[in-house]
């Protein structure tokens, strides 16, 4: 098996994922994954399609990020990681999609409109 290079994206962050056959190492940015991510809930979503599959400690990812937040990044990383394994095999799709895995979350921010200090606020209203 060659390296599989597969891409997620979550609002602004966008994450590169390189799939092999290994043991089960996970760097994120030249960084250890319980470095990079310190709290269990991220490390959680990060290795869930890994565990749906029945797949963990199979293959290494070596994992680009960069853009949004902690949270955004995860998802981003976790979209791209179940992209890959479905490549591996197809049969990982339904038990994928079941969970939500395999859908790119569309939310954005939504973008700041002029004569407003943001994208639904507006300046206070005086009528004299």
């Amino acid at each position: 098996m060659s390296i599989i290079n597969k891409i997620g994206r979550r609002k602004s962050s966008v994450a590169r994922v390189y799939l092999k056959s290994g043991k089960g190492k996970i760097t994120i940015n030249k960084r250890d994954q319980k470095e990079y991510f310190s709290t269990d809930v991220l490390q959680y979503k990060i290795n869930q399609p890994f565990a749906l599959t029945g797949t963990s400690g199979k293959y290494d990812a070596t994992i680009n990020v960069n853009g949004g937040g902690t949270t955004g990044q995860v998802e981003a990383i976790r979209l791209a990681i179940s992209r890959a394994l479905v490549e591996i095999n197809e049969e990982y799709k339904p038990l994928l999609k079941a969970e939500g895995l395999m859908t790119r979350d569309p939310r954005m921010v939504e973008r700041k409109k002029p004569g407003q200090p943001k994208a639904r606020k507006k300046f206070q209203f005086s009528k004299r």
